[in-house]
């Protein structure tokens, strides 16, 4: 049965000079453009929310007066939707003021959706690009704004608009804590109540200050020499949240510490288990008219996911690091149990597969040695065997200690031999020390795991004497 629903339009008015308005085919000369309300007949279609498409091609029919302001506030269909332009409204240009739940949250758009977004509230592409370098401090004031009233020489009615519909910020700080060796821990409260946390590493006047940024809120894959692992998994990031924690590092600590040129997802979460974000937020980062990190600076980290790895390299430019931290799968299942879905071999064919369709492109293996578990000169020699045909560089990286840990880091010169050995099979390796373990800030610490905590697996019989 045909049924037939109606759309009211309410009354707008347009405060111009004579001018021609065509409604639905029918042509009014008037010299104060007043509509009365408006009944559109629209057959076939049930009134739901849905029915929002099927209206615009009559909306479009009712035209604009010539040479309108070019703001978001002079379209029609905006002033019909929004009510937002009516002289009883009490609303000024930029339209209906919304609650920050229907806000559009900018840091989570790339350059070409940020733009789009900015011409279709009404404003031009040079402005789009001008609020882009304010945002994300490419500019010689590099403010990274954080509020409209930061938004210095931009167009009071873009200022306005923005105010209005958009959010410039997608965290808020809610603790900075400082390591003995100047580490700082950033502790971020999310819209829902959530805290994260981010670590700034500075490196003195090598110009390798690194922000360590989180992906998820806590993390899936329970390796059990990580104390992010402890918490499970609460929830993935936005690309906005991930973003926000470079653009604070930048703004708290540049003046402080030096420019931050290098970004590692190392924080909290398995960063590929978030892939679309995780790469969505790695293109902003490294958009050129943005934060501009360069694409090898930004690194992002994966315990071991061969699907998204495939995906990663193909679709972006970025670095990638693996978490080994094992030469057998017997170790691996246990201390890493993602091995036993992608273990050892499946991975490390993968990369060699991957890795030789890509031109001079380097994986980055990360290693955390273990006292009495992965630290043998045994395991050094195999994992010469292992990344055979693999480009690569090796971290060997100490263990944190951490409560209710199994495990004691290997003596530094356990690491000393395990590197020689490495070096000399071929392997370019480095070491890499501890930063802000004194106050939890490091590989392995972040966190807060509370009362619910991922289960500590069992421990194969070779090891439980250790």
């Amino acid at each position: 049965m045909e049924s037939t629903c109606c759309i009211w339009m309410r009354q707008i008015k347009l405060a111009t000079t004579t001018t021609t308005t065509t409604v639905l085919r029918r042509t009014t000369t008037t010299t104060t453009a007043s509509f009365p309300p408006l009944f559109i007949h629209l057959p076939s279609l049930k009134p739901t929310p849905s029915l929002l498409p099927h209206i615009f091609p009559y909306l479009r029919s009712i035209s604009t007066p010539a040479n309108p302001p070019l703001r978001a506030s002079s379209s029609p269909i905006s002033q019909t939707l929004h009510h937002s332009c009516s002289s009883s409204s009490g609303v000024e240009d930029g339209g209906v003021s919304l609650s920050d739940s229907q806000k559009v949250i900018l840091k989570g758009m790339r350059y070409e959706q940020f733009e789009n977004w900015v011409i279709s509230q009404g404003y031009r592409p040079t402005q789009a690009l001008m609020l882009w370098k304010l945002l994300y401090g490419n500019n010689s004031k590099s403010i990274w704004a954080h509020s409209c009233e930061e938004l210095e020489g931009l167009n009071k009615d873009l200022m306005m608009m923005l105010s209005k519909r958009a959010k410039l910020k997608a965290l808020q700080v809610k603790d900075i804590i400082t390591a003995s060796d100047g580490t700082r821990k950033i502790l971020f409260t999310l819209d829902d109540g959530l805290v994260i946390e981010t670590v700034v590493i500075p490196n003195g006047d090598k110009g390798r200050n690194t922000v360590c940024v989180s992906s998820q809120v806590g993390c899936a894959m329970n390796c059990q020499f990580c104390f992010t692992g402890r918490m499970g998994l609460r929830r993935n990031l936005t690309a906005a949240e991930i973003v926000e924690q470079a653009v604070f590092a930048r703004r708290l600590f540049t003046s402080e510490v030096g420019s931050i040129r290098n970004v590692v997802f190392m924080g909290m979460g398995e960063p590929l288990q978030n892939i679309e974000n995780v790469i969505k937020a790695a293109d902003i980062m490294v958009d050129e008219q943005g934060l501009h990190f360069s694409p090898n600076k930004v690194t992002i980290s994966t315990s071991g996911l061969v699907p998204q790895i495939k995906q990663f390299l193909r679709e972006s430019k970025c670095a990638l690091a693996v978490s080994l931290n094992a030469t057998t799968d017997e170790v691996r299942n246990w201390i890493m149990p993602i091995n036993r879905k992608y273990n050892l071999k499946l991975l490390l064919d993968t990369l060699r597969e991957e890795l030789s369709l890509k031109h001079k492109y380097t994986v980055l293996f990360e290693y955390v040695l273990l006292a009495g578990v992965n630290d043998s000169i045994d395991d050094a020699k195999r994992i010469i065997d292992l990344v055979k045909g693999i480009p690569c560089k090796i971290n060997l990286i100490t263990f944190n200690p951490h409560s209710g840990s199994h495990f004691q880091p290997a003596t530094n010169e356990k690491m000393v031999m395990f590197r020689n050995t490495l070096a000399e099979g071929g392997c370019v390796v480095f070491m890499r020390p501890s930063r802000g373990d004194d106050q939890m800030a490091a590989c392995g610490q972040l966190g807060n795991p509370g009362d619910l905590q991922a289960p500590l697996l069992k421990v194969p019989p070779r090891f439980q004497t250790l």
